[in-house]
């Protein structure tokens, strides 16, 4: 192994497009959605659009950070060079958490979806091999990874565009449920757009906000694609059309065919379509669809978070050998680490409460918040004190500084949402204590490098 090489450029343009896709299009969609129209009624439509438009603007100004110096295989890389080290070694670590919190989810929740057609089989074993299998994948090569996530990204881009195809098409004859004949009318005509007031509107993009977590995934494969140039403007520029077709599409197609009040919120609405249709798989389907969703994520959150704990210790900011790569330009112990940590959920998911981990994925939401503001602070800086290399790239973020301050002020406003939310307010109080224990772990860490620098310093001294 070496710490020498640099990770390899593995990754194709299909790889990071369907990347880019997979990373937009979370499991809320197929199970989490009907929580959401419960919430909001026809008004969930404008929240995924306006949440849509904010972080589409976000990967733009990260797509101009990364496309502005080809050296930068991660975002903490240009954290580094606009914020400094310490704010570095908080994204970082943070970014880091984000995903391994949400694998830790995912990884136990494969088992729980298997266990649907395999009830009597212990859940943590069908996790257990689904973890192993993934981390196999992630140590051979990217290209595997790529591979990966080009599959599972397509089985859910054929569930939904299946959906919007079989539900426009009951619309369009009319087609009668339980609930009544299906039609656009139905968006407007139980309640009208925002049928539990303002209120229910607000309330809902904490649902939304969760459901683009991992969008910036795309970000992170900059250092191993092929012709990142080309390759990144066009899967970032392709993501307004992606939610619009996704989320848009398919839940006009759901409130079209069932009024947004006689949908079942503890259900998918994807299994109420596809079996007021006539599809009596229609269950084990969206469990297969969901089961490759969340392996998709625990895939996404070992390649992710192995990524940024190398980039930590390429700036020093994690242990040396988290920086090794083999033979294949795989960062082993850094992918190891990583599914280590992610390891110890299928243990804890039973001697610990569930709840935990609602505390923990709420947390993570939080987090997630910080790193988009904190990417589109590095952009404001970077704009602001390279204006002669910014004037150069060729992707720049449209309507700069307007946008950039419009972004915090929504992210404020996703951060009032999410106290107000019972669920995700106590998330609110123990998020600072991360943050607390990240600034305390940097402050001794750099406290030590000083007292080792010192020291060097006075040996020299008294050699000479």
């Amino acid at each position: 192994m070496s710490e020498n090489q640099n990770l390899s450029r593995g990754l194709k343009n299909r790889h990071v497009q369907l990347l880019a896709i997979g990373g937009a299009i979370g499991t809320g969609l197929f199970l989490g959605s009907g929580r959401s129209i419960h919430l909001a009624g026809p008004s969930i439509l404008f929240a995924y659009m306006i949440t849509g438009i904010m972080l589409f603007f976000v990967m733009r100004a990260l797509g101009e950070l990364l496309l502005s110096n080809l050296n930068y295989h991660s975002f903490v890389e240009f954290v580094y060079d606009y914020l400094g080290e310490g704010a570095a070694f908080i994204t970082g670590w943070t970014y880091w958490f984000c995903w391994v919190s949400l694998a830790m989810a995912d990884v136990a929740a494969t088992g729980l979806y298997i266990q649907y057609w395999f009830p009597n089989v212990a859940r943590w074993v069908p996790s257990l091999i689904v973890l192993v299998i993934l981390l196999i994948m992630n140590l051979t090569a990217v290209k595997l990874f790529g591979e990966m996530e080009f599959w599972f990204a397509l089985i859910k881009v054929v569930a939904i565009l299946a959906l919007i195809i079989v539900g426009t098409f009951m619309i369009i004859k009319g087609f009668s449920t339980n609930a009544g004949a299906s039609s656009f009318t139905n968006l407007w005509n139980h309640g009208g757009w925002l049928p539990n007031g303002v209120s229910g509107f607000i309330l809902s993009f904490q649902m939304v906000v969760f459901a683009f977590t991992g969008i910036e995934l795309v970000g992170l494969t900059a250092g191993e694609t092929e012709n990142p140039e080309y390759v990144i403007p066009k899967a970032i520029n392709n993501i307004p059309i992606r939610i619009i077709i996704f989320y848009v599409g398919a839940l006009t197609v759901i409130m079209g065919i069932y009024p947004w009040n006689s949908i079942n919120p503890a259900k998918s609405p994807f299994v109420q379509v596809f079996s007021a249709v006539g599809v009596a798989a229609a269950a084990s389907i969206v469990n297969f669809v969901v089961l490759t969703s969340a392996a998709s994520a625990c895939n996404s959150g070992i390649f992710s978070t192995s990524r940024m704990v190398y980039s930590l210790a390429k700036e020093n900011n994690a242990p040396k050998s988290m920086k090794k790569l083999t033979s294949n330009h795989i960062p082993c112990n850094a992918t190891v680490f990583s599914a280590t940590v992610i390891l110890i959920s299928v243990i804890l998911n039973y001697i610990m409460p569930e709840g935990v981990f609602v505390l923990i994925t709420s947390i993570s939401t939080f987090c997630y918040i910080f790193i988009w503001a904190i990417i589109i602070i590095c952009h404001m800086k970077y704009r602001k004190t390279k204006p002669e290399l910014a004037a150069k790239n060729k992707f720049k973020m449209p309507l700069y500084p307007i946008i950039n301050y419009l972004i915090l002020a929504f992210f404020a406003f996703v951060l009032v949402t999410l106290a107000l939310n019972n669920e995700t307010r106590v998330a609110l109080f123990v998020t600072p204590v991360w943050f607390i224990m990240l600034g305390v772990i940097y402050y001794i860490l750099k406290s030590k490098k000083k007292n080792e620098e010192k020291d060097l310093h006075d040996v020299d001294k008294n050699l000479a």
